[in-house]
């Protein structure tokens, strides 16, 4: 018989298996194909049904979300008879072929495959076969090994060490709620405060307590999350980084502000979502609110904003001097001598920086200088020792953050306004005076204040700038309205 007689062998459910894959790699990208379809095995294809595997649960409920439809076009396409895709989750032991006698006898009775069956899987929900010991949550141990251990934790950073006070009193009430619930309350809660203030000391108070009580509990920086992330990639690990990582109970990430690069940032909203919509508690902290957080993707800027967002003010003379006292009495019980007068406690407490941090460093001066020399702390020495640090001696820093927030609320205008590109006169005209205010009370750019305003170019600055300085110079109710608002500013 001619060779070209020959009828075309006929096509297995595992090459049609790589046709589908290969055009979902088309469709989906390359870095899309690999997170969720990299792992996906075919299992059996038979009566019109596809059996396709997967390693987890939360792949499973992932690509039955987002892509089973796409996956049945898709066999209908190659197999028109397909009718039904089944995703289970495997088991950490797959079956040997059954003419495999050894492998057979190396399983224990409740993981032997049953006869006819191409492997041993775990579905979903199903009661009928156990799951494999291995298949288990992962010790903490393991989760060390796996390169799960997040941030070290400070241990003097603990509820007991936290002066509370009026600014930070529901900010504390919130975290101990949920260092200590045994189910999740605020999801997400959100933190935000200038630095200094006792966010991190907060957030590892949190992480400390929950791991006391036994929780599966990872504390990481956002520097920290992008760095395990970008490692992850260039291991070719990713896949197996953001399924761990979905395990957890407790999730905290500290100065969310610095989480920056669009594939980090929709991993980082994945694993938000995913931990949210499976009642995993989040606990996020950042130097402002998120709706500040211009860097970051809208949508995970609206998810953060759906749950507590809590803010952590400047402290009061009260709580500084609470703080101070606290710190004096951790020292005397380290140095049994030592001793300041009330009245020095006081002067720190009224006229030095406006953060816990900062009183701590006050107060580390006055004792290295006391140990140091021998010589007692006294008012002319703390006044000698600390005259750099007095706030008085350093105008505060007034951001374009601050500008944009202070004239939306003065003009009744949303900060989305600002930054918009809409052009009616109850818009204009305080974005004039915001650009204005930020080219006269910061040392930005040109270029970087139209950046921060909509991505406007320089010139548009530049032409607010003169705009209302002509217009404050004939108009005394103008220049009357930029000096409260440079006051409530500087404020």
């Amino acid at each position: 018989m001619n060779l070209q007689e020959l009828p075309a062998p006929e096509m297995t459910g595992a090459d049609h298996w790589t046709r589908v894959k290969k055009r979902l790699r088309a469709e989906l990208g390359e870095d899309v194909f690999s997170s969720w379809f990299a792992r996906v095995d075919l299992e059996d294809h038979a009566d019109g049904t596809v059996r396709l595997s997967v390693p987890t649960r939360f792949l499973k409920q992932w690509i039955q979300s987002h892509y089973h439809e796409r996956l049945v076009g898709l066999w209908k396409h190659e197999c028109a008879d397909v009718h039904r895709i089944e995703l289970t989750v495997r088991g950490a032991v797959r079956a040997r072929p059954a003419n495999s006698a050894t492998a057979a006898r190396s399983l224990s009775p409740a993981a032997r495959p049953v006869a006819g069956s191409a492997s041993m899987t775990v579905v979903d929900g199903g009661r009928s076969q156990p799951r494999p010991v291995s298949a288990a949550r992962p010790s903490p141990a393991q989760e060390t090994r796996d390169g799960l251990e997040g941030a070290s934790l400070d241990p003097k950073y603990t509820f007991a060490s936290f002066v509370e006070g009026e600014s930070n009193a529901l900010a504390l009430a919130a975290a101990r709620q949920i260092a200590t619930a045994s189910a999740v309350t605020f999801n997400p809660l959100y933190v935000h405060a200038s630095v200094g203030l006792g966010k991190t000391h907060l957030m590892q108070a949190v992480a400390a307590e929950a791991k006391a009580a036994g929780r599966r509990v990872l504390y990481l920086t956002a520097e920290h999350f992008m760095y395990r992330f970008v490692a992850a990639l260039k291991a070719q690990s990713a896949l197996a980084f953001k399924e761990t990582l979905r395990t957890i109970d407790l999730l905290l990430i500290d100065d969310m502000q610095f989480l920056h690069g669009k594939q980090v940032q929709q991993e980082f909203c994945h694993t938000l979502n995913a931990l949210i919509d499976g009642a995993r508690q989040v606990v996020v902290a950042a130097d402002r609110p998120p709706s500040d957080l211009e860097t970051l993707d809208d949508r995970v800027r609206s998810r953060l904003a759906g749950g507590l967002v809590v803010s952590i003010s400047e402290p009061d003379f009260g709580l500084r001097r609470a703080i101070l006292g606290n710190r004096v009495e951790t020292v005397r019980r380290a140095h049994t001598g030592f001793a300041i007068p009330e009245s020095v406690l006081d002067y720190v407490a009224r006229h030095v920086g406006n953060s816990g941090r900062d009183l701590e460093g006050a107060l580390n001066r006055l004792i290295a200088h006391n140990q140091l020399t021998s010589q007692p702390v006294t008012q002319e020495m703390a006044e000698a020792t600390l005259r750099d640090l007095v706030r008085n001696t350093e105008p505060r820093r007034v951001k374009i953050e601050d500008i944009q927030r202070v004239v939306s609320k003065h003009y009744n205008v949303s900060k989305a306004d600002l930054l918009s590109a809409r052009r009616t006169r109850t818009i204009v005209r305080p974005r004039q005076i915001a650009m204005f205010l930020a080219k006269m009370m910061t040392p930005r750019s040109l270029p970087e204040i139209g950046r921060r305003f909509g991505n406007r170019d320089h010139t548009t600055v530049l032409h607010a700038v003169r705009k209302i300085e002509e217009m404050s110079r004939a108009d005394a109710n103008l220049a009357q309205e930029i000096d409260l608002l440079r006051r409530m500013l500087d404020a």
